[in-house]
């Protein structure tokens, strides 16, 4: 019986052998089967059902049935916030609500971080709301606060009166790979704990949706594992029950799943949550240069032959991380810190792990020649001060100096021109993007110091009612008048 099992091994291996040597010398066929992968979902499940939650809203006000930053009409990004069980709701003959008590609004998810009962969820998802009840899988609920916001990552940070809870895991976004099986975990329609799987489609997408307005830091994890209204701010996990994301947004044109949804990658997510608990505010650093993917018809016409991809320098920012550098125009950036970039998502997200003050080394290439070096970081003010909630910064822009010839274009002998306008006070004021400050309270202003210290005097004053009141005029040459309130809601 032995010989006859090794005569049959022996012949199948002549048989492998010949069939191989008929073919031509390109193809090569395994004699051997690839071994399976582990695709046992359970652990996995066990380890995060219990670090997951859902958060529901509540409002006093009339809100969108999909949430403050829900289905987008217009688009085919959604953010899957959705309405109590994710049902569409029938319009009905509008009541006067004499109490003017909350009313359930919008259902999300979030992530348990920590043992004392910080959770993580989506900015979308407590957008507006005047109250949030958070149920956890064994069906207790907690009232909860929002510790701090960040509308530029679609993040958010709250907390709940609790102890002894299950936090999840954070894994590592770097290491996953393209491919790989994940678990989503949320509440869709309100069905509470559903686990869903897929594989990770692809890393570091953009999906170019500026919503509002706004800054958008956007570097997804993107997947084909179910998700539907109700999943936002649930976890996207590993199959070792590890958090590699935060699920945020689908790919769709009816608002529900349609193949394809998107995660926020956890190097975003843990400096995030991170500042937020420090500072109150994300502590945001910026390059200082404006960049474009390279491409193979670019590459040609500038004769680039020494990388086939990277990040193409288009300009440089005066007093920036860029220009410590030495960076300039038609320079190749390859890698930051090792990791490589070859997309602006991917750039975003290696410098969104670092704060103002942080040094950061820099691969790029110039005339076909590696070039590596070493800079600080800086904030789009173009230094390394750490803000903190209530700071100058918070009004969300920057002010930047005249050229004599604007000046002189519009008749004015002073001013400030508003730049990198994102959420603030300023904005809420309906001040728009290129406005030029000539005067705060009645103080002609000519630097960003100018406005600061006028911010600074009125912050300092007991008064209940806290405002700058902005004189200038748009490049236009039309002069507007603005109230920026300071005192909050």
């Amino acid at each position: 019986m032995k010989q006859m099992k090794t005569a049959i091994i022996g012949l199948a291996a002549i048989i492998a052998a010949s069939a191989n040597a008929s073919e031509p010398e390109f193809i090569r066929t395994a004699v051997t089967s690839t071994p399976a992968f582990e695709t046992d979902f359970t652990v996995a499940a066990e380890k995060t059902v219990n670090a997951v939650v859902c958060i529901k809203s509540y409002t006093t006000r009339q809100q969108n049935p999909y949430g403050q930053g829900g289905y987008d009409p217009f688009g085919m990004f959604d953010f899957f916030f959705g309405p109590q069980g994710g049902q569409q709701q029938q319009r009905q003959p509008r009541q006067q609500n004499k109490k003017s008590e909350p009313v359930q609004s919008g259902l999300g998810s979030g992530v348990i971080i920590s043992e004392d009962g910080y959770i993580v969820t989506n900015n979308h998802v407590v957008d507006g709301a005047d109250k949030l009840e958070v149920l956890f899988n064994d069906n207790s609920s907690y009232d909860a606060r929002i510790v701090g916001t960040d509308e530029a990552s679609d993040l958010a940070l709250i907390k709940v009166d609790a102890k002894g809870l299950t936090p999840i895991v954070f894994g590592d976004s770097e290491s996953v790979k393209i491919g790989e099986w994940v678990l989503a975990v949320g509440n869709p329609f309100g069905f509470n704990s559903t686990v869903t799987a897929g594989i990770v489609s692809a890393k570091a997408r953009s999906l170019g949706q500026n919503h509002k307005g706004n800054l958008s830091i956007e570097s997804f994890i993107q997947t084909d594992a179910a998700l539907n209204p109700g999943n936002s701010g649930g976890a996207l996990v590993n199959l070792r029950g590890e958090l590699i994301g935060v699920n945020s947004a689908i790919y769709s044109n009816t608002g529900s799943y349609a193949g394809f949804s998107f995660a926020i990658p956890t190097t975003i997510v843990k400096k995030v949550m991170a500042d937020i608990r420090q500072y109150g505010t994300v502590q945001r650093a910026v390059l200082g240069a404006q960049v474009r993917e390279l491409d193979s018809k670019i590459a040609k016409e500038k004769d680039i032959t020494a990388v086939k991809s990277g990040l193409l320098i288009a300009s440089v920012n005066d007093m920036s991380t860029a220009k410590e550098l030495g960076l300039q125009e038609d320079d190749v950036i390859t890698a930051v810190n090792g990791v490589s970039v070859a997309n602006h998502a991917q750039l975003v997200e290696q410098l969104n792990k670092f704060r103002p003050g942080d040094k950061i080394t820099v691969t790029y290439y110039r005339n076909n020649k590696k070039i590596e070096k070493t800079a600080t970081l800086r904030n789009q003010n173009g230094n390394t001060s750490i803000t903190k909630k209530g700071d100058f910064s918070e009004l969300g822009c920057a002010f930047m100096k005249l050229t004599a010839e604007t000046k002189q274009r519009l008749g004015i002998s002073n001013g400030v021109q508003v730049k990198a306008l994102k959420a603030g006070a300023i904005r809420d004021a309906g001040v728009k993007e290129g406005f030029i400050i000539t005067a705060v309270n009645d103080m002609p202003v000519n630097s960003s110091e100018d406005v600061e210290q006028i911010y600074n005097n009125v912050m300092k004053t007991s008064d209940d009612f806290k405002a700058l009141i902005l004189y200038g005029v748009y490049p236009t040459g039309k002069k507007y008048t603005y109230a920026v309130n300071l005192a909050g809601e």
